[in-house]
C-alpha cells in the first residue's frame, strides 16, 4: 500500500508534491509555533511580558523557510538576516521555544539578549542568524555584506534576508536590489518580502503602485516571483527552487509570498484575533485530514500537548530573575570596555 502523497494545490497539475513524512513534520512545527506565539500572547495580556510582537499567519511560509536552510557558522552556511515575525523559521532551525519567553519576559535567562531586547528580536552566531532589528527594513541594507563575503569565498552558502511589504517604501530595500544585482559583482542573495498588506494601521491599498511588490526585481534584472505563502506546500517548492538557484548560479532572487496577519500588528494594537484573515495552519490541516495524512485526533493530540509543554515553560521563566544593573553593557559591540 502506498503512502498518502498531498498535492500542492487542489489540482494535480499544480506541481510536485511532498512525502508523508515532510508533510508531518511541516505541520508538527507549525502547531509548535502557532502555539508559542499564542501563548506568547497570553504573557503579555496577563502582565507577564513587557511586550508582543510576532508571526502568527506567516507559519506556511517560515517553516519550509527553517527546513531549507543550510545551517551552520561561517561562510559556507546560510546567513539569516531576519526581522521579527520569523519564530517559526527559528523553531525549524530546531530553536527550543523557551528562549522567545525568556525575551519576551526580559529576563537574564534570554538566550539572545540577556533580556535587554523586544520579543522576536532573535540572534544566534552559530547559525548565522544575524541580530534582528526594531528600525524597520535595515536588514535588507545590511545582508549584502554576508552575501559578498561568500561571493568571494565560495561554495554553496547563501545570503537570506527577510522582512514586510510596508518596509520596501524605506531606501533599504533599494539599496538591497542595486547592489545585490551589480552586472560585474552579482551576489547569491535571497531577498524575501513577506506581504501581509498592512504596515501596522496602513493598508497595502493606498501605499504600494506596483501589482506586486515583487515586479520591482525587474528594473534591475533580477529573477523574482510572487506565491501564495499560505500554502505551505508551495512555499516549500517555491522556496527550494529558489534557494538552488541562488546556490547554483551565484545570483539574487526576490520571493514576495502573500501571507495573513492573524493578530494584528503587535501587542500595540490589542494582539486581538482577526476573524477575516486566513488562517493558513486551519487550511493545511483541512488538506493533511482530506487526504488521509493525519487524522483530527491526531492533530488535536499535537496541539494539546505543546499546549501543556508552553505553559509548564511559562511557568518556569515566571521565576526566572530579571537582568542585573551590572549587566547593562554585556552583549553590545565594545563589551565590557
Amino acid at each position: 500500500m502506498s503512502r498518502p502523497r498531498l498535492l500542492n494545490r487542489d489540482e494535480a497539475s499544480s506541481g510536485p508534491t511532498l512525502d508523508r513524512e515532510l508533510l508531518v513534520r511541516i505541520h508538527d512545527v507549525m502547531v509548535k509555533a502557532r502555539v508559542l506565539e499564542e501563548r506568547l500572547i497570553q504573557m503579555y495580556k496577563q502582565g507577564h511580558g513587557f511586550f508582543w510582537i510576532g508571526g502568527p499567519g506567516e507559519e506556511a511560509f517560515n517553516v519550509p523557510l527553517g527546513l531549507l536552510m543550510k545551517k551552520g557558522q561561517g561562510l559556507d552556511y546560510d546567513y539569516l538576516h531576519a526581522h521579527y515575525r520569523q519564530s517559526a523559521t527559528l523553531l525549524a532551525l530546531g530553536e527550543e521555544p523557551i528562549g522567545a519567553m525568556r525575551q519576551m519576559k526580559n529576563t537574564a535567562s534570554d538566550p539572545y539578549s540577556g533580556g535587554r531586547n523586544f520579543a522576536g528580536h532573535f540572534s544566534k552566531k552559530e547559525w548565522n542568524i544575524a541580530p534582528v532589528s526594531s528600525p524597520i527594513e535595515v536588514q535588507y541594507s545590511i545582508a549584502p555584506g554576508t552575501a559578498m563575503a561568500q561571493k568571494r569565498h565560495g561554495g554553496d552558502g547563501i545570503t537570506i534576508v527577510t522582512g514586510g511589504d510596508a518596509g520596501t517604501a524605506e531606501g533599504d530595500f533599494a539599496t538591497c536590489l542595486v547592489w545585490s544585482s551589480r552586472p560585474a559583482n552579482p551576489l547569491p542573495i535571497l531577498i524575501i518580502v513577506t506581504n501581509n498588506k498592512w504596515g501596522i494601521s496602513t493598508s497595502a491599498d493606498g501605499q504600494h503602485g506596483e501589482t506586486n511588490v515583487a515586479d520591482r526585481g525587474r528594473a534591475f534584472n533580477i529573477r523574482s516571483k510572487t506565491i501564495n505563502g499560505n500554502d505551505p506546500i508551495e512555499s516549500y517548492n517555491e522556496l527550494k527552487e529558489a534557494m538552488e538557484y541562488v546556490r547554483k548560479e551565484r545570483k539574487p532572487f526576490l520571493l514576495e509570498a502573500r501571507v495573513s496577519r492573524l493578530y494584528g500588528h503587535s501587542s500595540a494594537s490589542g494582539a486581538n484575533f482577526v476573524g477575516n484573515e486566513m488562517d493558513c495552519l486551519k487550511e493545511f490541516e483541512a488538506k493533511l485530514e482530506k487526504e488521509g495524512v493525519l487524522t483530527r485526533q491526531q492533530m488535536d493530540e499535537l496541539r494539546n500537548r505543546y499546549t501543556e509543554d508552553m505553559a509548564a515553560s511559562a511557568r518556569l521563566v515566571r521565576e526566572e530573575p530579571l537582568p542585573a544593573p551590572e549587566t547593562i553593557w554585556n552583549h553590545i559591540f565594545a563589551e565590557k570596555k
